[in-house]
């Protein structure tokens, strides 16, 4: 696919204010058997987890927060740090919105971080000043990305709630200056890190989880995570599995993270017929050809690693050629949207696997319901882990605020607090994710039918399944696995 260029474009940037949002409220766990979650090519979502039948304590987001807002008045704010004045704070979020490829990729993550703007500075701000954000596509352009970075630790405090999947020289995160001139490096809050070098960055920490060692060894065969959760709960429905991954294949990076879920639902029991790239060019004829591999294999399990548009084109052309047999159609996060609802009956029954509360029970937690809210009615699956991605900068910035003083926003302070921030989005998540390399165990299912996302898994509204067993561990060189993927 061709999207890297060597020309330094440049992005119109937008600037919006951002705010902060209020502690949520708890959510109950749920420990029950051995069920299970399924896992996303390079769409994984959110932070660690832990089962039980306790409720979550409204976590430190509430407690830092009144601490913070106490310390505002007992001395002048000042301008601290680049992107910190007496007034603002300002940030960047870079997403992947504007590529010909995928027009509006990742745009949820912008308006989710727009709204938050709104609310937060309508709720007090952060760290006793206003939120300011500003807005970088990075255009599925390793160009871009490269570019976004280096305004970012020109201009802002820090990234927060981005998503750019082609990000490879990530060393200026590394080595940014801070104000006294010293490159300490630049904090990011990222939503969805899917390339191994931002995974991997000292400075970065991921909503999204992180599957990579980042033992400093990032090539060759490696121990990776795998969720496969999903795939044992499917395992439920149709006990020996058979079938197609179709993996996105327009990014190189998208094709390797494909392959640890590959072989992890391998470990899980799948029986694969093949692995076949699918791009997000292609017609729904061109869907034909996963059709017939599910056809002539016997397959009775089909696993989207793509988006929900082609989805909706296999679901749609599966139809078309008369394929009867396939008792499983699962997708990832990628397929919980507004817009795979218009799918009409042809997407109906199709299995969809996320590590937060649906949007669906807003009603069971605050800060879903303040997403929900904030953003119409029109909640983004992407602009969700942005939110999330929001919420812990904030709870960061406020925890230097009540432990130090306004004025100690910096971003050594912010990188510091960043490696020990216990985290949860008030319950929107799994409880207790503490560091910032991390791969949750936690998930709910929900199945679409008439239009409507329908919760499978856990049953209990506003639980996660969260147990150890719904990750596994897999041996696997991706490069030379992703060579052989078709």
């Amino acid at each position: 696919m061709p999207i890297v260029t060597h020309e330094i474009v440049n992005s119109v940037m937008v600037r919006q204010v951002v705010q902060q949002l209020p502690g949520g409220k708890q959510v109950k766990r749920f420990r029950a058997g051995v069920l299970i979650a399924a896992l996303s090519v390079s769409i994984l979502a959110v932070g660690c987890g832990r089962s039980g039948s306790e409720s979550s304590e409204s976590g430190s987001g509430e407690s830092s927060t009144a601490k913070a807002n106490a310390n505002c008045t007992k001395e002048a704010l000042q301008a601290t740090e680049i992107g910190v004045t007496a007034d603002t704070i300002s940030v960047e979020v870079m997403a992947d919105t504007g590529s010909p490829l995928a027009p509006g990729l990742f745009q949820g993550n912008v308006d989710a971080m727009n709204a938050y703007a709104k609310w937060i500075n309508a709720n007090g701000g952060v760290g006793c000043r206003q939120l300011k954000v500003e807005a970088w596509d990075s255009k599925l352009d390793a160009t871009e990305s490269k570019n976004g970075i280096i305004n970012a630790c020109k201009n802002d405090l820090a990234m927060v709630g981005g998503n750019s999947l082609f990000n490879p020289d990530v060393s200026v995160i590394g080595n940014c200056a801070d104000k006294a001139g010293q490159p300490v490096g630049l904090p990011v809050f990222a939503a969805l890190a899917n390339d191994v070098n931002e995974q991997c960055a000292a400075n970065v920490w991921v909503m999204q989880a992180v599957a990579e060692p980042c033992n400093g060894t990032n090539t060759g065969v490696r121990d990776l995570k795998a969720f496969v959760g999903a795939t044992k709960y499917y395992q439920t429905v149709q006990p020996n599995l058979k079938g197609v991954f179709l993996v996105p294949g327009d990014l190189p990076t998208t094709i390797q993270s494909a392959t640890y879920q590959i072989e992890g639902q391998k470990q899980a029991g799948v029986n694969w017929i093949d692995a076949l790239k699918v791009s997000g060019r292609s017609e729904q004829s061109a869907f034909n050809t996963y059709v017939q591999a599910l056809k002539n294999g016997g397959g009775n399990y089909a696993y989207m690693g793509s988006n929900d548009v082609a989805m909706t084109k296999l679901r749609k052309e599966a139809t078309a050629q008369g394929l009867t047999g396939v008792d499983v159609w699962a997708c990832s996060l990628a397929c919980y949207t507004e817009n795979f609802k218009t799918g009409g009956s042809a997407v109906d029954g199709t299995y969809v696997w996320m590590q937060f509360i649906p949007f669906e029970e807003a009603s069971s937690n605050k800060a879903v319901k303040a997403y929900v809210d904030a953003v119409g009615g029109k909640p983004d699956s992407f602009g969700a882990q942005a939110w999330q991605s929001a919420m812990a900068f904030t709870q960061a910035v406020n925890e230097i605020v009540a432990e130090k003083g306004p004025n100690a926003i910096t971003r050594p302070n912010l990188l510091a607090k960043m490696k020990t921030l216990s985290f949860d989005a008030d319950g929107w998540i799994g409880k207790a994710r503490t560091g910032q390399k991390v791969f949750s165990d936690c998930m709910a299912i929900m199945q679409i039918n008439g239009g409507k996302f329908e919760r499978v898994f856990p049953k209990e509204a506003g639980t996660l399944d969260c147990k150890p067993e719904n990750v596994v561990t897999v041996k696997i060189d991706p490069a030379a696995a992703a060579a052989n993927v078709k």
